[in-house]
C-alpha cells in the first residue's frame, strides 16, 4: 500500500480478527548474533500472549485450517481465477495510504514491486529466545532463494546495506521496536508508529514498504514485523506471507484460493497459486506505476502463453 511520498505502503498481513479467543488452556541487533549471550526474561503480559497464540494455532489446527501443502487436487484454480486474484492483490490497497490500518476506499492503485536487489536481514529483540535466534535467519534465507526463484528477480540475506528489515520482538521489547522503526525510516508517519504502540494482539505481524518520491511504484524499503511471543509455525507463516506481500503483493482477497492472500487462515505458507501471483507480478512485461487497465490485456496474454491448471 502506498502512503504518501516516501510511505510506499502498510500492509497488514496475518490477522486473527476471524477467529474468537481460543479459550484458556483445560536488543541486541548484531548481524553476527552471539547466540550465547543473555535472552531477557518475558514479562507476564509475554507469557499470556505466548500462551494464546499456542492456544490460536492448536484451534486452527482442529479445524483444518493453516495448511502447509500448498494446495492440491481439493483447490483447483484456472488461468481465469489467477487474473482475478491477481487484479485484486497487486493494484487493490487493503488500507487508506499513510493512514495505519484505516480501510482503504476500494478503488485500483498502480502495480507496485522492486526494480533493485532486495536485501533482507533479519533483527531480533532482547525478548526473543536462543531458539528463535538460531532457527529464523535459516528460515528467511531458505524461503528467500525460492522467492527468488519464483520472481526471477534478485532476493538474498544479508548481513550488512540491508533494505528489507525483518525485526522479531516481543511486547516487552516496544520502546525498542519503535525506535528502531524510526531509525529505518525518520519519515514515517505517526499512523505507522502507532500500528507498533497499540499493536492488537489480533495482529501476528505486518509489512511496510516504501518508495522514492518521484517513483511512488517502485519499492525500495521495507520493514517487517513478527511477534516473537508467536509458535514456531505461525512465525513460518508470517515469514511467507510478509515478505511475498513486501514485494508488491499488497492486497488480501477472499476469493483467493489456494493462498496465503486470504484472511481465512486456511494456508499458513505460499501455495503454487501465489507462486503463480509472483511470477506475473515480476513479469518484465509488467511495469511498476501500471494502471490496471493497462495491464489487464498483458496479464490475459501473459496467462495464456502458459500452461493453466484446470
Amino acid at each position: 500500500m502506498r502512503a504518501g511520498s516516501v510511505l510506499a505502503g502498510l500492509l497488514l498481513l496475518a490477522s486473527c480478527d476471524l477467529f474468537p479467543d481460543p479459550g484458556p488452556n483445560p536488543q541486541a541487533r548484531p548481524a553476527d548474533l552471539d547466540t550465547s549471550a543473555r535472552v531477557a526474561e518475558p514479562s507476564a503480559r509475554s507469557v499470556e500472549l505466548q500462551q494464546y497464540y499456542a492456544r490460536l494455532q492448536r484451534s486452527f489446527q482442529t479445524r483444518g485450517l493453516s495448511r502447509t501443502d500448498g494446495g492440491g487436487f481439493d483447490t483447483p484454480y484456472t488461468n481465469a481465477d489467477v487474473a482475478r486474484n491477481f487484479e485484486r492483490i497487486a493494484f487493490f490497497d487493503e488500507f487508506e495510504v499513510g493512514q495505519g490500518l484505516k480501510r482503504a476506499s476500494g478503488e485500483p492503485g498502480r502495480m507496485a514491486k522492486w526494480t533493485g536487489p532486495v536485501r533482507i536481514a533479519v533483527e531480533f529483540g532482547a525478548h526473543t529466545t536462543l531458539e528463535q535466534r538460531e532457527v529464523i535467519p535459516g528460515l528467511v534465507a531458505g524461503y528467500a532463494q525460492r522467492l527468488s526463484r519464483i520472481t526471477g528477480h534478485p532476493i538474498s540475506t544479508t548481513s550488512a546495506n540491508a533494505n528489507m528489515h525483518v525485526l522479531v520482538a516481543g511486547i516487552d521489547d516496544k520502546d525498542d521496536t519503535i525506535a528502531r522503526f524510526r531509525e529505518l525510516e525518520p519519515n514515517l508517519s505517526e499512523a505507522s508508529i502507532n500500528i507498533v504502540r497499540n499493536l492488537s494482539r489480533k495482529t501476528l505481524c505486518f509489512v511496510v514498504t516504501f518508495s522514492e518520491p518521484a517513483a511512488e511504484s517502485k519499492i525500495y524499503k521495507g520493514i517487517v514485523l513478527i511477534r516473537a511471543e508467536l509458535p514456531e509455525p505461525m512465525v513460518q507463516g508470517c515469514v511467507h506471507e510478509e515478505l511475498a506481500q513486501g514485494l508488491g503483493l499488497r492486497n488480501d482477497s477472499a476469493q483467493a484460493r489456494p493462498s496465503i492472500f486470504n484472511d481465512d487462515e486456511e494456508f499458513a505458507l505460499l501455495t503454487s497459486h501465489d507462486e503463480e501471483l509472483l511470477r506475473l507480478l515480476y513479469h518484465p512485461s509488467l511495469k511498476p506505476g501500471m494502471t490496471l487497465n493497462q495491464a489487464r490485456p498483458l496479464i490475459k496474454r501473459i496467462l495464456e502463453g502458459q500452461p493453466g491448471q484446470i
